[in-house]
Parts: structure tokens; sequence; C-alpha cells
């Protein structure tokens, strides 16, 4: 399900992306911030624009064409770990108890030939996990690579991401803001519950845009406290083809919760 479909503000972050793509290098890039909150859509954006420019092979040269790379800030804001995910990424074999200096020379350089056009980092608000010292020298990082490289950066994170780029002014303000709001009972929504009914294989027509189950009613409150156990119970009785066998825990292994009475149990 192509959400940028049905969402104009996904579409339109989508579009940001590309025009960032095809922007000139120059020595100070215009970067993007993507802040929205979880499971809503962010991280599934920026991998359908990776998914769009996919690494290329170039017989005529020594590394494939890599325009967009994307990856996950590490947990903690780290100068070495964050160019192990960058070595990672580009498959390209590092050691890892190499001071960080070396990394970054290594990871500047295979950037480089691999002709990198934008560096795309996840969970960026991961940042905030780390003392101020460590805050800023990561994103010491992240502005000296996007100056070194002259590429745009663009950050995907929950709104914490804005406090995590403002600890340093002179970075913030080279970001963009693309905020991506909850869902709402709009004109988007009904969209995407219109093509949720046509995606799925039901026998019968939902009707899932009556105002219904579109709007905050007593009908729509009870579908979502049923939703859960209903789509658990429709997992665990699909024939999945990836499955070899099905077993059952004993019921002292079971959570005490859940544990089944033994007949002599339940007679009384």
């Amino acid at each position: 399900l192509d959400l940028t479909l049905v969402s104009e503000q996904l579409f339109k972050v989508l579009k940001q992306l590309e025009t960032l793509l095809s922007f000139p290098a120059s020595h100070r890039m215009p970067n993007l911030l993507i802040v929205g909150d979880t499971n809503n859509g962010k991280t599934m954006l920026v991998k359908r624009f990776c998914g769009q420019h996919k690494p290329q092979d170039n017989p005529t040269g020594e590394a494939a064409v890599v325009p967009v790379l994307f990856l996950q800030a590490p947990p903690v804001p780290d100068e070495g770990r964050f160019y192990n995910a960058i070595l990672e990424r580009l498959f390209a074999p590092y050691n890892p108890g190499d001071r960080a200096d070396r990394k970054q020379f290594q990871a500047i350089k295979l950037l480089r030939e691999v002709g990198l056009k934008m560096l795309i980092i996840d969970e960026i608000h991961h940042i905030l996990a780390g003392s101020i010292a460590k805050q800023k020298a990561f994103l010491n990082v992240i502005k000296y690579l996007g100056n070194e490289l002259e590429v745009p950066i663009v950050g995907v994170g929950t709104r914490d991401a804005f406090r995590a780029i403002q600890t340093d002014p002179q970075l913030s303000n080279r970001f963009d803001h693309a905020l991506l709001p909850r869902w709402a009972n709009d004109d988007d929504f009904r969209r995407l519950l219109a093509t949720f009914e046509l995606v799925l294989p039901l026998r019968y027509p939902s009707v899932l845009i009556e105002a219904s189950l579109a709007d905050n009613t007593k009908a729509a409150r009870l579908c979502n406290q049923r939703w859960p156990a209903v789509r658990d119970a429709v997992l665990r009785a699909h024939p999945w083809n990836c499955a070899s066998a099905q077993a059952e825990l004993a019921a002292s292994a079971a959570p005490a919760g859940r544990r089944r009475s033994s007949p002599e149990n339940s007679s009384g």
C-alpha cells in the first residue's frame, strides 16, 4: 500500500526529497528534518524514496553508484558507531577497533567513490540519549559530512528530533522542517480507508468510509477494542507456508493469566 497516493502531506514531503536530491552541490547544502509520531509513516516514506533511487552497478568504475544512503542513528550519539553503520551499509571491510578519525577517512573516501548525493539518518532523536557534550560532538560529525561531501542530510525522527537539532544553532538553521501530522478524520484518512478496502481480498464490501467507522463514534471505538484480538486470532489460525510445525506451550509454561484449568480443578 503506497500511502503517498492517499496523503497529500506525504506526497509533498516526497517531492521535497526529490528536489533536495537534484540540488546543485555547494558548501552549504540545504537539509531536511522529517518529524512525526511513532508509526506515522516516516520510515516507510524514506524507504520508498530510497527504493526509487537504488544503488546501481558501475561497470566502468571500481564501486557501485549509491545516490542515496539510508541508515539508522546509533542508540547513543557515538561518532565511531555512526561510521561503523556507514561502512556496514556500504559492505566495506573495517576494523571496529580503529580510531574514529581513521573510520571517518575511510567512510568519506568510500562515499565519494559511490557518488553519494543524499544521506538519510533515521531515528535521529537518538542524539538526545547522550550528554550535551556528546550531542554537540555528534552534530558536528553530521555537519562535517554535509560540508565535506556537499550533499544534503535528511534526518527522520519523532518530535524530539527538533530538540536534538536545536543543540547546534548553526546546524539547525540549515534544516527545513517537514511535519507529518497524525491521521485525522479528513479526506486523506477516508482515501486511506477506501484504499484498504480495495486491496483487502474480502468477499463483501466493508464500506469503511461510512461515517460510523471513520468518525469517533461508539461503533468505531468498539472496532478499535476488538481489532487486536481478532487480528491475532486470524494470524494464528492462518496456515502460513513458512511454518513447518505448530506447537502449544504446556500449562506450566504459559503466562499465569492464560493457563488452562485441569479437569480436576474445573469440576468444583
